[in-house]
């Protein structure tokens, strides 16, 4: 049976990576009714960062690290989350360059070793359609003076691949957002209305 996992890292409520990932996940509800569904809103509920205790039992399961049972049963779901899903949906805005930490401690607790495969080769992760909805206040494409401030995309497509979820990946960027609020860039609102509209068609297309 199907089944989507729709992760959240963005905080607040006026969050358009948070807009669009709920709107995917509802399309995709409404394409596959009767389907599994599990959220995990990593701001509502943050993962704590692994300790150093928790950083050795993912490197050397078969030995104890002295990690706390809550650590252990939270690594194990998160786990779970993942291994059971046949479509994980990504919201990840950009701050400061890079994905949030709320994300990054997320992705820690399931990027190691067990999971890690070679170019070519699959995992106990592979296999799954992975959506990453990625917010951007202003634009970091190919051409553009910031294009080398990136560091959002190359990195979940780095550490996607790590694990076999980078098969079958693609990216939904809706880029310009803080245009509709910030005054000096105002004349930046059109394109940042088109890039919110190309991503929710591109979304809807993938939901089916």
């Amino acid at each position: 049976m199907s089944h989507l996992l729709h992760v959240d890292s963005s905080f607040g409520t006026q969050s358009v990576s948070r807009e669009l990932t709920g709107y995917f996940a509802a399309e995709w509800r409404k394409n596959h009714p009767g389907t599994g569904y599990v959220h995990r809103d990593l701001a509502a509920e943050p993962v704590p960062h692994i300790s150093h205790a928790v950083h050795q039992s993912l490197l050397y399961p078969d030995a104890e690290h002295g990690q706390s049972a809550e650590e252990r049963d939270l690594t194990a779901a998160i786990t779970r989350e993942v291994l059971e899903a046949s479509v994980i949906v990504l919201g990840v805005p950009m701050h400061n360059y890079a994905v949030p930490t709320t994300l990054k401690a997320w992705l820690d607790r399931i990027v190691h070793p067990g999971h890690m495969v070679m170019p070519g080769n699959t995992g106990p992760l592979s296999g799954k359609t992975v959506v990453a909805v990625l917010a951007r206040g202003g634009s970091y494409a190919p051409g553009t003076p910031r294009e080398h401030h990136d560091f959002q995309q190359p990195y979940l497509k780095a550490i996607l691949q790590s694990v076999g979820l980078g098969e079958d990946l693609t990216f939904v960027t809706a880029e310009f957002t803080m245009a509709a609020v910030a005054p000096q860039m105002a004349h930046l609102k059109p394109m940042g209305e088109a890039s919110l509209k190309t991503a929710y068609d591109t979304l809807a297309k993938l939901a089916q």
